[in-house]
């Protein structure tokens, strides 16, 4: 080999490596620059304990999401299983019926909707009853356009209290961000969305948006809560309430409908990266922790109390 061909490999290496580099260099910015993107808040009412129709409703309301051109989908709390736990805490139905429709995170369900994922090249947000050892967990979960599960997250506090014995609907232990193709993401569901600090808490592990599944009060005043905690944390926010779809971006309500049934679209502008900032979070999350204790059991006495019935 001539030191001029010695010379041509060298430069045509060097120009692989420095295309290389490059890739990753765009790859990273593409998260650390502000982005806007078109998503979808979707609602609709989910059958009580119908898992197959459920799940049969939300790739169909999925799919049209997709065709009017969304690269985010959120559908609601409770997607697949209906949102059963109050009438089971009511005695209305049995705890055990929980078992015929809550699912393991890696299961057929959720892998049908992974498939869904990447076939529509979008990503899908919804909420489930996640079946794990430690008992049935509120859970939401973001897929992305790939179809892979970039995160989830189970509810940290609920309307109705809580108690020790409901293996059916445990309590979230931590409130985590995690990455995504558009930047980190919080998850927060329904009775969350009226506590600053579980917002704060995300936006501390660098979440860049939040999405939250609802099913839940659809007044003006939860329109206020969930403006609130994007302007709080200056962050934009998809809720998918039933009754209420709601999306926020640059500290304003970009849309919100209240139709039962539908979807609603809307673009938003998801920050640049932000810092996790381990120690605080910690520290705010230590502090809800707390205030959950006595809170819970304030709230499922205030349900037993013969006077709120």
């Amino acid at each position: 080999m001539t030191s001029q061909d010695s010379l041509k490999k060298k430069l045509l290496l060097t120009g692989v490596v420095a295309a290389a580099v490059l890739a990753l260099i765009v790859s990273a910015q593409r998260c650390v620059a502000e982005e806007t993107i078109r998503v979808a808040a979707v609602s609709f009412e989910p059958k009580k304990f119908d898992l197959q129709a459920n799940v049969q409703r939300l790739d169909q309301l999925f799919r049209e999401a997709h065709q009017g051109g969304a690269r985010i989908a959120v559908a609601p709390e409770g997607a697949l299983e209906g949102y059963v736990v109050n009438e089971i805490i009511a005695g209305k139905e049995s705890a055990e019926r929980m078992k015929d429709v809550a699912i393991d995170i890696d299961g057929p369900v959720i892998e049908r909707f992974r498939k869904l994922a990447e076939e529509l090249k979008m990503c899908l947000v919804f909420g489930f009853a996640e079946n794990t050892e430690d008992g049935i967990f509120n859970c939401g979960v973001f897929i992305d356009q790939t179809g892979h599960l970039c995160g989830k997250y189970h509810k940290m506090q609920l309307a109705e209290g809580y108690d020790e014995a409901w293996w059916f609907n445990r309590l979230g232990k931590k409130c985590r961000a995690f990455d995504t193709p558009y930047g980190r993401c919080g998850i927060l569901i329904c009775n969350d969305r009226w506590n600053p600090q579980l917002a704060k808490i995300a936006a501390l592990d660098g979440a860049q948006f939040l999405v939250i599944p609802s099913f839940g009060s659809t007044s003006t005043k939860q329109d206020d809560a969930v403006l609130s905690r994007a302007v709080e944390n200056s962050i934009p926010v998809i809720e998918a309430n039933v009754g209420v779809t709601l999306i926020v971006s640059e500290n304003r309500i970009a849309a919100v409908d209240r139709a039962r049934e539908g979807i609603t679209f809307a673009e938003i502008v998801i920050p640049g990266a932000r810092p996790v900032e381990a120690m605080l979070r910690d520290e705010e999350e230590r502090r809800f922790l707390l205030w959950r204790v006595d809170e819970m059991k304030k709230r499922r006495a205030k349900q037993k109390s013969p006077d709120t019935k």
